[in-house]
């Protein structure tokens, strides 16, 4: 049976944490946390116990993600300074040679997102769109959107990044499924939107690049064979790790104590500190970097990763408030009932809240703890992987005005609001769609 007293709570928290952030403007972890104890108010909790219940998702939540979060960071830092993001796209573009350079953009900005933020990929890689569109004379969006695609998947559907980690804890999904289903999803979702509508829609609206100074020159760039190995160290420790756990290896394949070694060297927390080693050493004091420089640009790093780490542990207090108050429970059941698909459920949850408010990451950890206690008790690995990239398609749909990467794309292409509409929001819908679509594919392929 359904309790509509409960229904009730969690659709008003759900408005309030809008209201907080929309009209009010208060920043989303602080609304979260309002969100969820007015939840727990609604639904008749304790006052002690909704104290409680913060303490424990907030907790269970950051014991995991804090640490990935910040490893991945710091990380992305050291490459980004080292020159190793420009490098890559040099490369490619000197392989796959102007004809083809929207496909190489789009190959760049998927694996430059892996270890470095979106908006911090963006903008040390636009100059090189600038760069083209003087060569070609062709519309600057048919570089910009394949670039601006592959970032964008990379950054809400494979791990490191902060966004799928985060939806990753939250539903308690294995990492290794997410990357190695993130990265199959994301294929088709970067090829669509990326270089095919580019062709499309660079042919409607021309525009020119505008005229800014680069701000850094490299002297020297690090290694292609370097900087493709220190990115593809911590995703095939952790692969392998979820390989290892897999029924392909049964108890007494390997002895238990060279496995447990192995599992914990394929651990994320191993991984990313060995790629940051690795980093810290090869891209930074064998280049001749200080060790004063490297510690300033990892701890600068930390601003833009605390802000997601609070931000992801107030998702987590708001799933254990579901779940503390039984309304997981109950909604669980119910859709169970009714046959309704918790991915259909999850897609539609991030959607919402991403249009109404703009965040994809605020998108992703509110869907997330909605539907992390719906989640059955017997239900497989990759069935939660899926269902992260499910919420991470739901809440890459149609960027607008309320979110700031429709402005940064507005401001480093030089288009209006409509061109940008036009351009930016439909690649990210269509990137949305399809990966929806790839998700579904793939669950009943499994």
């Amino acid at each position: 049976m359904i309790d509509f007293s409960l229904i009730t709570a969690v659709f008003l928290g759900i408005a309030i944490l809008l209201f907080l952030i929309l009209r009010l403007k208060i920043p989303a972890f602080i609304a979260l946390l309002i969100a969820s104890i007015s939840v727990g108010i609604f639904s008749g909790m304790n006052p002690l116990d909704i104290v409680n219940t913060i303490k424990t998702g907030m907790g269970n939540t950051l014991s995991f993600v804090a640490t990935v979060v910040g490893l991945g960071a710091m990380f992305g830092a050291i490459l980004e300074h080292s020159g190793g993001a420009e490098a890559l796209a040099n490369y490619l573009l000197h392989k796959f040679g102007e004809k083809n350079a929207s496909w190489s953009l789009m190959i760049t900005g998927f694996f430059i997102a892996i270890p470095v933020f979106f908006d911090v990929a963006f903008i040390i890689l636009v100059p090189l769109i600038y760069s083209l569109q003087r060569k070609t004379k062709k519309s600057l969006l048919l570089y910009a959107i394949p670039l601006l695609a592959g970032l964008a998947i990379t950054h809400s559907f494979i791990p490191p990044t902060p966004g799928p980690v985060a939806v990753a804890d939250i539903l308690k999904a294995d990492l290794g499924w997410v990357i190695l289903l993130g990265f199959i999803v994301g294929i088709p979702s970067a090829i669509i939107s990326g270089p095919l509508f580019a062709k499309y829609i660079s042919k409607k609206i021309f525009v020119e690049a505008p005229v800014i100074n680069k701000k850094h020159q490299y002297k020297k760039y690090p290694a292609i064979s370097l900087i493709l190995a220190i990115i593809g160290i911590p995703i095939v420790l952790i692969v392998s790790n979820t390989v290892l756990n897999s029924p392909l290896f049964e108890e007494g394949t390997i002895p238990v104590q060279i496995k447990n070694w192995l599992q914990m060297i394929g651990h994320p927390f191993s991984a990313l500190i060995i790629a940051n080693l690795i980093a810290w050493y090869l891209l930074g004091i064998r280049r001749g970097y200080h060790k004063e420089t490297l510690l300033k640009i990892t701890t600068k790093s930390m601003e833009a990763a605390g802000i997601i780490i609070l931000l992801t542990g107030a998702g987590g207090v708001f799933k254990q408030v579901l779940i503390n108050t039984g309304t997981g429970t109950m909604l669980a059941n119910y859709f169970a009932d009714k046959g309704f698909s918790i991915l259909v459920f999850a897609f539609l949850a991030a959607v919402v809240v991403r249009v109404l408010q703009g965040s994809a990451t605020v998108a992703m950890i509110t869907a997330a703890g909605i539907t992390a206690p719906l989640l059955a008790v017997d239900i497989t690995e990759i069935d939660k992987a899926l269902l992260v990239i499910s919420i991470a398609s739901g809440a890459s749909i149609m960027s607008h005005v309320n979110d700031s990467g429709f402005w940064l794309v507005s401001k480093y292409l030089g288009i209006n609001e409509k061109q940008t509409f036009k351009s930016w929001s439909v690649m990210t819908t269509l990137l949305s769609v399809v990966g929806f679509t790839t998700v579904m594919i793939l669950s009943f392929i499994f």
